[in-house]
């Protein structure tokens, strides 16, 4: 075997290995009485995400921690590499941002809207999903009805 068939077989066999990504910690601050945020981790699991839970008596205070504005709260708050997650956001909303690193703190689903991840039910709402800012401006990252994205 020469030295370039060597190479390209070591390349192949190792180019898989570099290829794939690593599968991301979600580390979740819910209140341990909360069922849709349950809901919101089986969406994370479900879709590849490694997701430790912590049930915290007050997940406004983490909330704040991690720099999410009072006006995109909702009832769960996760960090994900570097950005706060708050609410409701879809999976593929999340691996879209860890794949782009905009320069922000994070993306939200505001408030509990029926039939976003967790959510899912009977009814089903339009919802946006916001990119926010350390300063607490914030923009349209998405838009969703129920799990069908919009744009």
């Amino acid at each position: 075997m020469n030295r370039r068939t060597f190479l390209l077989t070591a390349a192949a066999f190792a180019l898989p290995v570099y290829a794939a990504p690593a599968p991301s910690i979600v580390e979740v601050y819910k209140s341990p009485a909360c069922g849709c945020c349950g809901g919101w981790v089986a969406h994370m699991r479900a879709n590849g995400f490694n997701v430790d839970v912590h049930e915290v008596s007050e997940p406004a205070l983490y909330r704040s921690r991690y720099g999410v504005p009072d006006a995109l709260g909702s009832c769960h708050t996760a960090l994900v590499g570097a950005y706060a997650i708050e609410g409701h956001v879809p999976a593929r909303e999340i691996k879209r941002l860890l794949a782009e690193c905009p320069k922000a703190r994070g993306l939200a689903v505001p408030g509990m809207v029926a039939g976003s991840p967790g959510m899912e039910g009977d009814r089903t709402d339009p919802y946006d999903v916001v990119l926010f800012q350390a300063d607490g401006r914030y923009s349209t990252y998405a838009h969703y009805v129920g799990n069908r994205r919009l744009r």
